[in-house]
């Protein structure tokens, strides 16, 4: 399971369009929210969202973290609540992008905002729901002490721990035995918390968290919402997501090369990702499938060499022999730049047991880009260990290793009788690779 962070815009988008599957009319969410961007024409928004000139506003940063209350980034006007125009809301974010800011250490600029209508309410119509993932169950937070001071009231915030083998009956007992007492209509706050989990589980969710949560009669207003997604139940749940982007954190643009595969992935069937972690690190991965890449990645962490760990990313979804050239040849070209000190690089070409994955295909990509970079490959040192399973692997190994010996690069090859791990063990002992 690979946990992505998503955008508060596409976490509220996503429950506006399966809304009424899992709220069946008991609740209403009306759904007001506009992304903006660089590229947004500020000036077109009126036209598009007339409902910005009819309500008081509300906007804020949406780029993965929180706290923005605290850091006073959610404007409205304090002396004034509900007095936001849209022209109020247009001149504060265009300052905003223009500014540098700091955010938990780390400078940036703000580049993407939030702006919904104002939801006058009182203190009291502010709860808290959240539901997170754990290896053998699920577990939901709920208090009726929501909004900025959660945190500080903590003690006040129920945990209910939910069985995976758990029936829906079952559920639906637990969240409603254990409803905080302070909650006034605390059937109606259970019944959604319930469809809440459902759709969390339906929509693969890892997290999820609404605070705070106003709830006035059966209108639902999710003031601040945070989710993370499972990104390898893409062929699963992407039809309920819907266009869904999985954005870098803040403070961290991305580089010329993770964009190129961003933009390769999003004309792609395929999955198709990479994210540069330490560029002047010696091991270097090549992973089909997401689940794979978090276990060699921790994998190497677990071994204690972390810091030489360069990148992460995945290859998935039955690429194309052309679409893994290119994916494989940008990641040759980052790391055969130069040399490192302690000696050879490490590449490992690995994965799971494919499914539907031929991999004879995907490996005559990466033979390709091996061939136009194998001189450079043995300029700087490259060491290959490969770990393969699933259709024509063995058509698949045979082939890179060939090919890998007659351009006279170093390379091991395992299939499936060898486990994931042992070749990431392998290569760090025999490469004596150390943080």
């Amino acid at each position: 399971m690979a946990q992505r962070g998503i955008r508060e815009y596409d976490g509220k988008r996503i429950l506006a369009k399966n809304w009424d599957e899992y709220f069946d009319g008991a609740f209403q969410y009306d759904f007001k929210s506009i992304l903006i961007t660089p590229e947004t024409d500020l000036d077109k928004i009126p036209e598009e969202y007339p409902w910005v000139k009819e309500t008081p506003l509300v906007a804020k940063p949406d780029m993965l973290f929180g706290k923005r209350g605290k850091l006073g980034l959610i404007f409205f006007k304090k002396e004034k609540p509900g007095d936001v125009t849209w022209e109020d809301a247009k001149e504060w974010i265009k300052q905003k992008m223009s500014e540098e800011v700091e955010i938990n250490g780390v400078k940036g600029h703000l580049t993407h905002f939030l702006v919904e209508p104002f939801v006058p309410h009182k203190p009291e119509e502010e709860y808290y729901v959240a539901i997170t993932t754990d290896e053998d169950e699920d577990i939901i937070y709920m208090s009726a002490f929501g909004g900025i001071e959660v945190e500080e009231n903590w003690d006040k915030v129920v945990e209910v721990r939910i069985p995976i083998t758990a029936s829906d009956e079952e559920i639906k007992k637990l969240i409603e035995k254990n409803v905080p007492a302070e909650i006034k209509d605390k059937e109606k706050y259970a019944d959604f918390v319930y469809r809440l989990y459902k759709l969390f589980k339906d929509l693969h969710f890892t997290y999820l968290e609404i605070n705070p949560l106003v709830m006035v009669g059966n209108k639902v207003y999710p003031l601040d919402f945070v989710g993370r997604v499972d990104d390898t139940a893409q062929f699963v749940a992407g039809r309920k997501w819907g266009e869904l982007e999985f954005p870098a954190g803040f403070g961290r643009d991305l580089t010329p090369e993770e964009k190129y595969i961003k933009e390769m992935d999003e004309k792609s069937g395929a999955s198709l990702k990479l994210t540069i972690l330490n560029p002047e690190g010696r091991i270097w991965t090549l992973v089909a499938g997401g689940g794979a890449s978090v276990v060699y990645s921790d994998t190497v962490a677990d071994l204690g060499a972390v810091e030489e760990l360069a990148n992460y990313g995945e290859y998935s979804g039955n690429p194309s022999r052309a679409e893994t050239r290119e994916y494989v040849k940008t990641v040759f070209d980052l790391m055969t730049r130069k040399r490192h000190p302690k000696g050879d690089k490490i590449l490992i070409i690995g994965g799971a047991i494919a499914n539907f994955t031929d991999v004879a295909k995907t490996f005559e990509g990466i033979i390709d880009a091996m061939k136009e970079y194998a001189d450079k490959l043995k300029e700087v040192g490259v060491r290959i260990y490969v770990r393969r399973g699933g259709p024509n692997y063995e058509i698949g190994l045979k082939k890179i290793k060939e090919a890998a010996e007659e351009l006279g690069i170093p390379i091991e090859v395992y299939g499936p009788e060898t486990h994931m791990t042992e070749i990431v063990k392998k290569a760090i002992e025999e490469n004596k690779v150390t943080a």
